[in-house]
């Protein structure tokens, strides 16, 4: 039972680093509307600077904790696509476990993690500070000027012992490599294929996604460029990805929306976290405890709810939740 709730906390973790990090980097305005940064930087550079945040924080760590890499390859395609920009932008996600320690030293590597970025002149991030009311702290937190996101989270392994799992991870903000077009390229039609929707995985995917649709109770937006169904690849697992996104909301109205979504989750038996975004109401990561499911609903500054929906290949091929 206790490895189970380990691997329910890091696969939560994994999962999470990058939600934090979907406001879109904006500046300044086009017709009466947020235009976002054209950041230009190479994917080396952008894996650089994550792994310098990263370092910063574990430098001075005691006990020193080993650095267990998570999640798939660093380099993705953008994900803070409040604009539907230009499908060449990507994004550098790098993430760690802090294994090797005792767990209930995850609470005091947060605190260091925290303290080691404030040394460095970082800011909390737009949802306020810290909360230690709690024995499994979470920080958000970014750098200034060049807008990485980055957190310290505490997965909760045994509750009732107070002992957790942390982790860090480093966002980058969504960039145009070099060589790279501003506006949308046509993309070669061999890399659009999309899985079978009558296979079990995609069926299980879209009938998450439709729960969640009903969950919300808000019309759903016009299918956007990188929207819909595919078949994500890292290097241990394949998975069926679903994203869409609802039509635009009154910042009230979104809060109301997710909560009806984090009530269905919770009905259903998903582990289920709220992290704090840039559009101001939280976002929900959510893990299907058995068939490792994630869906992940983010609050765009647009107004509009993005949602994606992550099934591995390998789970279950019912789609009853």
């Amino acid at each position: 039972m206790k490895l189970r709730k380990a691997l329910l906390a890091a696969a939560l973790l994994a999962m999470t680093v990058t939600v934090t990090a979907c406001g879109s980097q904006e500046d300044g305005r086009e017709n009466g509307k947020k235009t976002p940064k054209q950041v230009t930087m190479n994917e080396q550079q952008a894996i650089d600077r994550a792994e310098e945040i990263i370092q910063q924080a574990v430098a001075s760590m005691s006990p020193k904790p080993t650095l267990e890499r998570m999640g798939p390859q660093p380099v993705g395609a953008c994900i803070a696509r409040d604009d539907h920009g230009p499908d060449d932008r990507v994004q550098v996600t790098v993430a760690y476990k802090l294994t090797g320690v005792p767990g209930t030293e995850a609470r005091n590597l947060v605190r260091q993690a925290r303290d080691a970025w404030l040394k460095q002149g970082y800011k909390y991030n737009s949802s306020g500070k810290d909360d230690w009311s709690g024995p499994f702290p979470s920080v958000y937190m970014r750098t200034e000027p060049d807008d990485f996101w980055m957190d310290a989270l505490t997965g909760v392994v045994d509750r009732a012992k107070g002992e957790g799992l942390a982790s860090l991870g480093v966002t980058s903000p969504c960039f145009l490599p070099p060589g790279k077009s501003s506006t949308p390229a046509t993309a070669d039609p061999a890399a659009l294929k999309a899985p079978r929707t009558d296979d079990p995985t995609s069926s299980r995917a879209l009938g998450h996604s439709s729960r969640i649709y009903d969950a919300l109770q808000v019309a759903s937006a016009p299918t956007q460029p990188g929207e819909g169904l595919r078949t994500v690849r890292d290097e241990s697992r394949a998975s069926v990805h679903h994203t869409w996104s609802a039509q635009p909301l009154p910042e009230a109205e979104i809060a109301k929306a997710l909560e009806r979504a984090q009530d269905h989750f919770q009905r259903a038996g998903w582990d289920v976290r709220r992290l704090p975004t840039a559009a101001g109401a939280p976002a929900l990561v959510a893990l299907h405890p058995e068939e490792g499911t994630i869906a992940q609903l983010a609050p765009s500054t647009t107004g509009a709810v993005r949602v994606a929906v992550t099934t591995p290949v390998s789970g279950p091929t019912s789609t009853d939740v």
